[in-house]
C-alpha cells in the first residue's frame, strides 16, 4: 500500500458541490502536462465541465489546441473559473448552464456549439450525481429516476444530439466509475448507472465502428471533486481514497490525460475500451 494521505473533514450542504468551497482545492491544471497540439483545431463539448474531472479535461484539451464548450447545471462561479483557465491556454470557451436531463436541452446545447464554433469533434459525457443511502429501501422512485436521468439518460440524449454532426475520426468519451466493476453498498443507483455506461460504450462502439467514430470510456477511482464533500459526511470525506493501493484520493489532473489520449489520434486503434485511473484497484475490466 502507498502512504495513506487523509483529507480535511468537510461537508457541503449544497448539491452539486462547489469546487471553490473545497479545502484543499482539487488540482486541475496539470503542470507536468505540456501540450503538443494533439487536438489542434478540434472542438470539444464536455458535460459537467465546470469543476472536478470535467474542468481538468477542459484545460488539458485546451492545452492540446482544442476549443471547448462546458455544460453545467448552475455552478456559475466554478464555470467562470474554468472558462478563464481555458482562455489562459489561448483557446475559446463557451459555457452553457442548464439541466441535461431532457433531449430538448441537449439539442439546444449542440446547436449553440455549432453556431459558435461551426463543428464538434469530441463529446465527453461526464456529468453525474450521487445520493448515498444505507439501505436499498431508502432509494425513492424520485431519487432513482433523477440519478439515471442525470447520469445515463442525458448521456444518450447528448450523444443523439451530437452524432449527426460528428465526422470520421471523431471521438466520444464517457465517464463511468470503478463502482461499475466492484460495486458500492451505499451507491446502488449510482453504480448501476455507471455499469449501464460501460455497456452503452461497448455497444455504441460497435454501432459506430464503420463510421470510424470511436467510443471509449474512463472509469476513475476515488477522485477529489465537489461530488465528494457534497454527498458524504465529514468523517468519510476525511478518509476518502485511503483504501486504494496508492493510499490516497486522486486529483482531476491525474485523470485528464486518459481523456486526452482517447480523444487524440494516439488512440486511433482503440474503441469500446475503458481506461482505469483508480489508484491501483485491479478490476479486470
Amino acid at each position: 500500500m502507498g502512504q495513506i494521505r487523509k483529507l480535511p473533514p468537510q461537508h457541503q450542504r449544497r448539491r452539486p458541490g462547489l469546487e471553490s468551497k473545497m479545502m484543499p482545492k482539487p488540482k486541475s491544471e496539470g503542470h507536468t502536462h505540456h501540450g503538443t497540439g494533439k487536438l489542434q483545431g478540434k472542438v470539444a463539448l464536455i458535460t459537467g465541465g465546470d469543476s472536478g474531472i470535467g474542468r481538468a479535461v477542459a484545460i488539458a484539451f485546451a492545452r492540446e489546441g482544442a476549443d471547448v464548450t462546458i455544460i453545467y447545471l448552475d455552478e456559475h462561479t466554478d464555470a467562470a473559473e474554468t472558462r478563464y483557465m481555458v482562455q489562459k491556454e489561448g483557446r475559446r470557451c463557451l459555457t452553457i448552464d442548464g439541466d441535461i436531463g431532457t433531449p430538448q436541452f441537449c439539442h439546444e446545447c449542440v446547436g449553440r456549439v455549432l453556431r459558435e464554433f461551426g463543428r464538434v469533434d469530441i463529446l465527453v459525457n461526464n456529468a453525474a450525481e450521487q445520493h448515498p443511502q444505507d439501505r436499498i429501501e431508502n432509494i425513492t422512485p424520485e431519487q432513482l429516476e433523477r440519478t439515471f436521468r442525470t447520469n445515463f439518460f442525458s448521456l444518450v440524449y447528448m450523444t443523439q444530439a451530437a452524432l449527426p454532426h460528428l465526422r470520421e475520426g471523431s471521438a466520444i468519451i464517457n465517464t463511468t466509475s470503478v463502482t461499475a466493476y466492484k460495486g458500492s453498498a451505499h451507491l446502488l443507483d449510482y453504480s448501476s448507472t455507471k455499469g449501464a455506461i460501460v455497456s452503452f460504450t461497448r455497444s455504441l462502439s460497435l454501432a459506430l465502428a464503420e463510421k470510424n467514430i470511436r467510443v471509449n470510456a474512463v472509469a476513475p477511482g476515488p477522485i477529489w471533486t465537489p461530488l465528494i464533500p457534497s454527498t458524504f459526511p465529514p468523517e468519510k470525506v476525511g478518509s476518502f481514497g485511503s483504501d486504494v493501493p496508492l493510499g490516497r484520493a486522486g486529483q482531476p489532473e491525474e485523470v485528464a490525460p486518459s481523456y486526452v489520449f482517447l480523444a487524440s489520434d494516439d488512440a486511433a486503434y482503440m474503441t469500446g475500451q475503458v481506461m482505469h485511473p483508480n489508484g491501483g484497484t485491479v478490476v479486470n475490466g
